[in-house]
């Protein structure tokens, strides 16, 4: 039942999120959390900060506005106090350059009494670059900007 329950909720904040609310996943997140969208391009990187976080959705919904996800799997196990999670989910939205972009997300999730504690997002990157690539051409110079992470340089 527990295990239902969870998919149900992830469910929901796929959902919420191709409604354009992200912020309801941001605020899902523990005070303690590693979020990381594994590659090298402008969407990659690991946030540890709900501020990072938010900074990254806003980007991530500049480059691919209206971005529809489509749960196609979702596996739980574990208790309420160590979840994992593990999705497959399809991603479709229109490129202002007007091609489409479609990909196939995995998630692996860790949670811990109801809150996110870890994100690991693999993608196919060739994918996601080629699109960036063609964003950046048509005059989107944020398609090629260092990903946001909340990691200070030290000198």
């Amino acid at each position: 039942m527990y295990h239902r329950f969870v998919a149900a909720q992830v469910r929901k904040a796929f959902a919420e999120i191709t409604a354009g609310n992200w912020e309801a996943m941001v605020q899902g997140m523990a005070p303690t959390f590693t979020y990381r969208f594994y590659g090298d391009h402008a969407l990659s990187g690991e946030r540890r900060t709900h501020e990072a976080l938010r900074r990254w959705w806003q980007r991530a919904f500049r480059l691919l506005p209206d971005t529809r996800f489509t749960v196609d799997e979702i596996l739980v196990s574990g208790w309420p106090w160590n979840t994992r999670v593990a999705t497959a989910v399809t991603v479709d939205c229109g490129l202002a350059d007007g091609t489409r972009y479609q990909n196939v997300v995995n998630q692996f999730i860790r949670m811990r009494w109801g809150k996110i504690t870890e994100v690991r997002t693999l993608e196919d990157t060739a994918v996601l670059q080629a699109a960036l690539d063609r964003l950046a051409a048509a005059g989107y110079a944020e398609a090629h900007a260092a990903p946001i992470t909340d990691l200070v340089p030290t000198t």
